[in-house]
């Protein structure tokens, strides 16, 4: 069966009868991006007439529901963005009310799914027209959208009691909404927990949604921080969700650089939204809002979700820092168009300031088979007596940079242009040509050996323009302190010098710009192992990393196609 970009998925089933994850399983079959999931439990498609959309009371169970649901999506179906709709669900006071327009989603839906169980396979063609025509009143779809009865994979009525005991009565209670609600975190890759929290706070509000996003302090103690969204990115990405899942609700995101925000200054906040993690940051809120003489807020509490995918250095929790961490060794962006470059052997260029581990990775991926060129090492070649870098290096800055046996004093050298733009510049424009030269002289003999990947190990990379010379640039990460940490403790200088030598190389901002894949060392040895081979034939069940290259190199045409 063909797949689609997108698709709603209406489920009509009681909830306590419903089988979320056999439901959601099948629909990522059909579904390879976006799923949308309308909730109508007991819509009767195969009445003969079009059913009415309606609105349904919020209420506790359908709380769990949504909680269920992006658990189990989590779960059987990562890949796909699932997004609950609430656009039918309103307070008991809005439930007389017109329905709205249709309304419009930010992708538009290629495919109908749904859970409605049918009785007689004849009537099969009007379940379908029913389907097509009820959301076509809920949403803006194309006219004829091709739909699709799930049906083989739910309970039947004489199985309903397998499906789990019935909710207790007393839970099936009303939710308590509130006109302006808040809550406040990263939302970094919006993922299950985050959807959830969205969710819940969406059905709980009436009128106003604020959320602060964590910024610039706040993000200075996430693990790897590096790679958490740009601000604005993650805003639009919130918009979006929102608009879908609720457009009917007022949204304000403003940005959150201290842990309380606006939440404790603005008068009209009836309910703050928090999870057990983060239930302390409430009642601090409260503490403060108190203080300034506003009443204090509901605390509504959700639970988190658990992470079943999760490994030994990873939260138990659907967190963004365990998806940040599975970024690491993958493919993030592209390899660049380089026609200009032979395929074989397969360059990768890694980078990364000092103490980042850089050049245990290149070790690793040498001990893999690769080829690497150790600029640092040419760097010393270029420097060698009676080299033509030798002499110009000397007439350009003095005899006195010379030690005893003639040799150049780098230690010398580097005092004479350390935080010295222009003479740097004079430096690496006689160094830089020289070792472009050895680079591209260790590639060639790499080639003629018949070696599929070569790495070329430079912390100066992206400066002296070597990425030309690269398919890829790999680039290792570490957290500031940890960098510092391992500088005074390798080379023997003071804190304060290890930090201006980490300043003076630039930030991992401007490095990650230009990475196709991003690695960290923070973690045990064998982490970053598995981090090293994630793009290796490890895939292949092939322990051969000779066919590296060749994997590479397919991807490659892959990405071209």
């Amino acid at each position: 069966m063909s797949m689609f970009s997108t698709g709603i998925l209406v489920l009509t089933l009681p909830l306590h009868t419903l089988r979320i994850a056999p439901v959601l399983s099948s629909a990522a079959q059909l579904v390879e991006r976006i799923l949308y999931v309308h909730l109508h439990p007991g819509l009767n498609l195969g009445g003969g007439g079009q059913p009415r959309p309606v609105f349904i009371p919020p209420a506790v169970d359908l709380c769990s529901l949504i909680t269920r649901l992006y658990s189990n999506a989590a779960d059987v179906c990562a890949h796909l963005d699932v997004r609950v709709l609430l656009t039918n669900i309103h307070p008991p006071s809005d439930i007389g009310g017109p329905f709205p327009t249709p309304q419009y989603l930010s992708h538009s839906p290629e495919v109908l799914l749904t859970d409605f169980p049918l009785q007689d396979p004849a009537q099969s063609n009007q379940v379908t027209q029913c389907l097509q025509g009820y959301a076509g009143r809920c949403y803006v779809c194309r006219p004829g959208l091709p739909s699709v009865l799930l049906q083989p994979l739910l309970a039947t009525p004489r199985e309903e009691s397998k499906a789990g005991p019935k909710e207790p009565k007393e839970e099936r209670k009303p939710l308590e909404t509130y006109p302006d609600v808040v809550v406040g975190g990263t939302f970094d890759r919006l993922h299950g927990a985050h959807k959830t929290l969205l969710n819940m706070s969406c059905l709980l509000a009436t009128r106003r949604f604020i959320i602060g996003v964590c910024d610039r302090g706040m993000l200075k103690k996430k693990v790897l921080k590096e790679l958490i969204q740009p601000y604005n990115v993650r805003v639009e990405k919130l918009h979006e969700f929102l608009r879908d899942v609720k457009p009917s609700l007022r949204v304000e995101i403003v940005p959150l650089d201290d842990p309380l925000g606006v939440s404790v200054v603005d008068p009209l906040l009836a309910c703050i939204v928090v999870s057990e993690e983060t239930r302390k940051g409430g009642e601090a809120v409260n503490t403060k809002r108190i203080e300034n003489g506003l009443p204090a807020l509901v605390l509504h509490e959700i639970h988190l979700l658990k992470d079943v995918h999760h490994s030994e250095t990873e939260d138990e929790k659907i967190s963004s820092s365990s998806l940040r961490s599975r970024l690491l060794g993958t493919l993030l962006i592209p390899p660049k168009e380089a026609p200009h470059l032979p395929l074989q052997p397969y360059v990768i260029g890694l980078t990364g300031g000092s103490g980042s581990g850089k050049s245990s990775v290149a070790k690793r991926l040498e001990a893999l088979g690769a080829v690497r060129i150790d600029c640092d090492e040419l760097g010393h070649l270029v420097y060698a007596p009676g080299t033509a870098a030798y002499h110009r290096v000397v007439e350009e800055f003095g005899a006195d940079i010379l030690n005893e046996d003639k040799s150049i004093n780098r230690c010398a050298l580097g005092k004479k242009v350390f935080g010295k733009q222009e003479r740097l510049k004079a430096l690496t424009d006689i160094v830089w040509p020289e070792i472009t030269l050895l680079i591209k002289i260790a590639i060639s003999q790499a080639r003629e050996q018949g070696k599929d990947v070569c790495v070329v190990d430079a912390a100066v990379l992206l400066e002296a323009g070597w990425t030309d010379m690269v398919h890829e640039v790999w680039v290792t990460i570490i957290p500031e302190e940890e960098a510092v940490s391992r500088i005074t403790e390798r080379d023997g200088v003071a804190p304060e010098d290890a930090q201006r030598r980490l300043w003076s190389q630039g930030s991992d901002a401007q490095w990650l710009e230009h990475a196709n894949v991003v690695l960290s060392t923070m973690w045990e040895p064998e982490v970053t192992r598995k981090q090293v081979t994630r793009r290796s034939p490890s895939r292949h069940r092939t322990p051969i990393f000779g066919q590296f290259g060749q994997f590479l190199i397919q991807k490659v045409f892959t990405l071209k196609k």
